[in-house]
């Protein structure tokens, strides 16, 4: 089971929102660097990376600081994305030594964008599904689509992805749980599979993540509640082993 510390950059900064929201930020260090070295001393075995500044333009924008991650945390892989809409973004992304690249708003209104994605960079190809209600919401979260979640999940699967990260922005940075029940009935509709996201504040949350397992979750990103000291990062990994 993989537990993944989330690194959300902003302006140069560790921050983390609440609900997705750019007027509610938390920033927790201006040295994002430092912090990914930290969660990789501490046993993470993948590092989750958004530029949210990059989410909002269309393209990347702390690239240089993904890069000086990706060197920081050597064999350990980073998943990264926010503002990823063409295939030169996500060679630069790869030659920065990102390991898997996360596809967003252009994998929602550009379905033929993921598909040809997996085929040219098969295995590296992550995709974001960031849900309010059962629609998937695009562009940085400010927009809400016309898709369903699962619907879209299912056409990410028929298109190759690796994998697929699913968030409940409803949850996400509340630090009240994650969506047990949406995320079950995601992994239980593909056999692409699962990393949940948003919520995760308890180790009861860690338990309940465990039990997703046979049903095809394989990990979770972890934020505010690592940060704000709710959760120490190997009281989390012991939680997982032993669940």
């Amino acid at each position: 089971m993989l537990l993944i510390p989330a690194i959300d950059l902003k302006n140069g900064q560790c921050v983390r929102l609440r609900q997705g929201r750019m007027d509610d930020v938390t920033v927790f260090s201006s040295d994002p660097v430092s912090v990914a070295k930290r969660w990789v001393d501490e046993g993470a075995s993948r590092i989750h990376v958004v530029d949210l500044d990059g989410a909002l333009k269309g393209s990347p924008v702390n690239l240089k600081i993904v890069e000086k991650i990706a060197v920081a945390c050597g064999n350990v892989p980073v998943q990264a994305g926010g503002g990823v809409r063409d295939e030169e973004t996500v060679q630069a992304y790869l030659d920065a030594g990102v390991s898997f690249i996360i596809i967003g708003t252009k994998a929602v209104n550009a379905p033929h964008f993921l598909r040809d994605l997996c085929l040219e960079y098969p295995r590296h190809i992550l995709v974001g599904l960031d849900a309010k209600g059962d629609r998937v919401a695009v562009d940085g979260w400010s927009k809400l689509s016309h898709h369903g979640v699962i619907d879209m999940a299912k056409q990410c699967e028929h298109d190759g992805v690796e994998a697929i990260v699913y968030t409940d922005i409803g949850r996400d940075g509340m630090m009240n749980g994650f969506n047990v029940e949406s995320t079950r009935a995601l992994a239980q509709a593909v056999n692409t599979s699962v990393i949940a996201s948003g919520g995760v504040s308890t180790l009861e949350d860690l338990h309940m993540l465990k039990t997703l397992e046979e049903d095809g979750v394989i990990g979770a990103i972890i934020g505010r509640a690592l940060y704000e000291g709710g959760l120490q990062f190997k009281d989390c990994l012991k939680a997982v082993a032993t669940a």
